[in-house]
């Protein structure tokens, strides 16, 4: 296949774009570099990425007029995978501009772009955040979800909306999946894991919100790129709705799909993890919850398994030691 992958020097573009080339696939990655978080560490990214010769990078802005547009005519995908996005629940406070050019303008841009070049299947990555105020666990994809509280994830569900007007209206068979707290080998350096694991390991005190109580559906990022892969080949509507709990929309070929591990863990529980594979103990200071944060979240998976099968679920102890392992051949400590 000829797939462009967007957001190809992020954390998970990355990992399905090596997955692809692994296959045998051409790969087109298509990157920003934003300096939201270390921009070395996404360049490292792309040069893994172009050691095989069926990789082709692109560094641009999504909301550069015309850029993706000239992009697809000239590349002629059959598969897009739209990973790039700005993403941070608490940058959101501190740049919202951030997010609405890359989120809203972007996310637009490639949609127009796919509507003058059309694709085989076009997949968005959205958030667990967009389920934002609900308390219903697990969450559903059949759940309302109109009470984001961040921008980020307003974002994210504008886009959501978006794609599924374009899929109405241009016939483009889409999927949106939302991730659930995605880890792993070359993780992104302002999650919580990375951040941890840092602190440790230079001797600094870690901030624990909300006493270590909060909840979070980790999930092992190979086991979402299995996930990932395996949903590449099933585009809406295929045969129609596969149970009660799809989602495929009764007006256009577009579904949404919660990528997760349905075992939500506790953050003082990922801290002891961490703290045995890295065999230091961690100085903590207790913060309140910050605005955005939500207590919980615990993905219900019984769609995903529904359209492709039982995906693995690594716990985290083994997640968290292969991460340590990464982390410190990476940076040398």
């Amino acid at each position: 296949m000829r797939v462009l992958v967007t957001g190809s020097a992020g954390f998970i573009g990355f990992h399905l774009s090596r997955r692809l080339l692994a296959e045998g696939h051409a790969v087109t990655g298509f990157d920003g570099f934003s300096d939201y978080y270390d921009v070395g560490l996404k360049r490292a990214r792309h040069d893994v990425l172009a050691q095989e010769a069926r990789f082709e990078a692109v560094e641009g802005r999504l909301e550069t007029p015309g850029l993706l547009h000239d992009l697809l005519g000239r590349v002629r995908p059959e598969i897009v995978v739209h990973c790039a996005a700005q993403a941070g629940v608490r940058y959101s406070l501190a740049n919202p501009a951030a997010f609405a050019d890359s989120n809203l303008a972007g996310s637009f841009a490639l949609l127009e772009a796919v509507r003058a070049h059309p694709v085989r299947h076009l997949l968005l990555a959205s958030t667990s955040s967009a389920y934002g105020g609900n308390t219903h666990l697990p969450f559903r994809e059949t759940d309302r979800a109109v009470t984001p509280l961040s921008f980020y994830a307003a974002t994210k569900l504008a886009m959501e909306g978006m794609a599924h007007s374009y899929s109405h209206l241009h016939g483009i068979p889409t999927t949106a999946f939302r991730f659930f707290t995605v880890y792993g080998p070359w993780g992104r350096p302002d999650m919580a894991l990375f951040l941890f694991t840092r602190k440790i390991l230079s001797g600094e005190p870690i901030e624990v919100f909300g006493d270590g109580a909060p909840e979070r559906d980790f999930t092992y990022v190979d086991d979402l790129i299995e996930a990932v892969r395996r949903l590449l080949d099933v585009p809406p509507p295929g045969a129609g709705p596969v149970g009660p709990e799809d989602t495929l929309s009764p007006a256009a070929p577009y579904r949404l799909v919660n990528i997760g591990g349905g075992r939500p863990v506790r953050l003082d529980a990922m801290i002891a993890a961490l703290e045995a594979a890295l065999g230091r103990r961690a100085e903590r200071l207790f913060r309140p919850l910050p605005p955005g944060d939500v207590a919980r979240t615990e993905a219900s998976t019984d769609l995903l398994r529904r359209l492709v099968g039982t995906v693995p679920e690594t716990p985290i102890a083994v997640g968290i030691p292969a991460f340590v392992d990464w982390y410190r051949a990476f940076y040398g400590v």
